[in-house]
């Protein structure tokens, strides 16, 4: 990252919160909202241009909002855990866009990884159904064996895959990121 980006994006973050210092000032904050720019129209708080993911983040001490802020000046924080937020959110809007393209899905890291599994489930997702034991817990684990497994997965198991991306995942995304894209 440029050096002007990086004292602008510093000077913002500690103009923002309580503590005077950027090692303190980045425990400050939490990623709030993510909105994605279909045409990469959008500047950074720290003044980088033609941003995609355009996250608010807010200090939990005062109440300080920023945005928009792009994903590489989040990984400035070099917080694990906003991180980890970052990579989820991106994941799940190229996710939607692939099922909207009406493109062939695969259980694979181009669209999935653990951690958005895993925040799948802890979403809700995956609901109750007399298709796996009226228990949501069973479509996660299965998704999840199915992305840890080398093979390939035999045609049931592909089936069921689809199934639960079309009737589970798909309806979730909708409703959440639809309206969180900026297009013309």
């Amino acid at each position: 990252m440029d050096c002007g980006y990086s004292k602008s994006l510093n000077r913002m973050v500690i103009d923002n919160s309580v503590a005077r210092y950027w090692n303190e000032a980045v425990y400050e904050w939490e990623i709030v909202d993510c909105i994605e720019d279909d045409y990469n129209e959008s500047s950074c708080i720290c003044g980088k241009e033609n941003i995609k993911y355009l996250f608010t983040i807010k200090n939990r001490k005062n109440g300080n909002e920023l945005f928009p802020i792009g994903s590489t000046c989040i990984k400035k924080f070099n917080r694990e855990d906003l991180d980890e937020v970052t990579s989820v959110s991106e994941k799940l809007f190229q996710l939607l866009h692939a099922i909207q393209k009406r493109e062939f899905i695969s259980l694979n890291a181009e669209f999935f990884s653990r951690k958005l599994l895993k925040y799948l489930y802890d979403e809700g997702v995956f609901k109750p159904s007399k298709f796996n034991g009226y228990d949501g817990e069973n479509d996660y684990l299965f998704m999840r064996d199915m992305f840890n497994k080398r093979k390939e997965p035999t045609e049931n198991q592909q089936a069921k895959i689809k199934a639960i991306i079309i009737n589970s995942i798909k309806p979730y995304l909708v409703e959440q990121l639809e309206d969180k894209i900026i297009s013309k």
